[in-house]
């Protein structure tokens, strides 16, 4: 019998490539998505149609915060495995929409928690953020690092969801892996991302905003390196630590639960991605230089040590060539190519 993984935010950016690993790899595959208009939702349908394609592929529309209908999909489909990747995604969105968030991450995170509880889920993998970090001067990012002092609202819904999770883990024994996902990029990406928008205009011949003077750096990693990084932790969900010290790949002693960094491990200065968009692109950006804006920080790196001891996670796609796949997509999804 084929294992069954249900996917909430199938449709989105990082849980429509990990659906796919997983049909590709023959498992019966439940994907639950809101299909909201945050960004084109035109992207989401397409994505959408790609998975439909597969015949062990089912789907449900519904959003996080009704409770009924996502436990209604999860008790039919009975799952052995969930993947919890929908989220109210974007930082300067959350300042001007924090009930949105509220909602839709907290929430709809905790009813995900406690569905998974009644069914003795096997493994729950959330996906969090690096921007729980907030704004550390030490680098690389560690697990163990201190996130007491988000400096955006959508960190702070991420790292209250990392609790929420710890304490369902311990109370009740349920294995869950939390992942902070490290600036994620790739084909079929998100419009709201940098990366996308910078391609957008400098091919329109339109301005392109850089905060801080492109002195930012960020790990951007390649969507196939998290997918890759994802899969090889289906079975390898983290045990009760009888140890009063961490170790191995649990940060708790009182729970089968561990946070894991997933990221590229190195750090990309924002003007030298631009620089590399420009670069294959064959044209200059039209580039409007602004302050810093709130919420965001000055740099990420990820320590993924703990990721990689426990399935072998070795990131491969430097940026220069993930660049270049994700232009080659978007060439050809917007019927650019010559």
């Amino acid at each position: 019998m084929k294992t069954k993984i249900f996917i909430t935010g199938s449709s989105g950016f990082i849980g429509f490539h990990v659906s796919k690993r997983y049909l590709d790899k023959g498992f019966k595959v439940c994907g639950f998505d809101s299909m909201n208009n945050y960004y084109d939702v035109k992207l989401k349908n397409s994505r959408l149609r790609i998975l439909k394609n597969y015949k062990n592929f089912s789907f449900i529309k519904g959003n996080l915060e009704n409770q009924k209908i996502l436990n209604n999909s999860i008790n039919k489909f009975k799952p052995s495995i969930i993947i919890h990747l929908a989220a109210q995604a974007g930082v300067r969105y959350s300042i001007q929409n924090p009930k949105v968030y509220l909602n839709s991450n907290i929430i709809g995170t905790y009813y995900i928690i406690e569905a998974a509880k009644k069914l003795k889920i096997k493994h729950l993998i959330i996906g969090s953020s690096s921007s729980v970090y907030g704004a550390n001067k030490k680098f690389p990012f560690q697990e163990i690092d201190k996130t007491d002092s988000q400096i955006s609202f959508y960190a702070a819904t991420k790292k209250s969801t990392e609790n929420l999770a710890h304490s369902y883990s311990s109370l009740w024994r349920l294995p869950i892996t939390v992942l902070r996902f490290f600036t994620v990029y790739g084909p079929w990406g998100r419009p709201d991302m940098a990366y996308f928008k910078f391609t957008r205009n400098i091919i329109k011949g339109k301005k392109i905003d850089i905060y801080n003077k492109g002195k930012m750096y960020r790990d951007y990693t390649f969507i196939d390196d998290i997918v890759d990084g994802i899969f090889k932790l289906t079975n390898k969900a983290p045990k009760l630590n009888s140890s009063k010290k961490y170790k191995d790949d649990s940060l708790s002693s009182v729970a089968p639960f561990r946070i894991l960094n997933i990221g590229n491990t190195k750090k990309i200065l924002l003007a030298d991605f631009i620089n590399e968009l420009e670069k294959k692109l064959k044209k200059r950006a039209i580039k409007n230089y602004l302050p810093m804006q709130k919420g965001d920080v000055y740099s990420t790196l990820s320590d993924t040590s703990l990721l990689k001891k426990i399935t072998g996670y070795n990131p491969k796609t430097k940026y220069q060539n993930g660049i270049q796949k994700f232009l080659n997509w978007y060439l050809d999804y917007y019927n650019l190519k010559s």
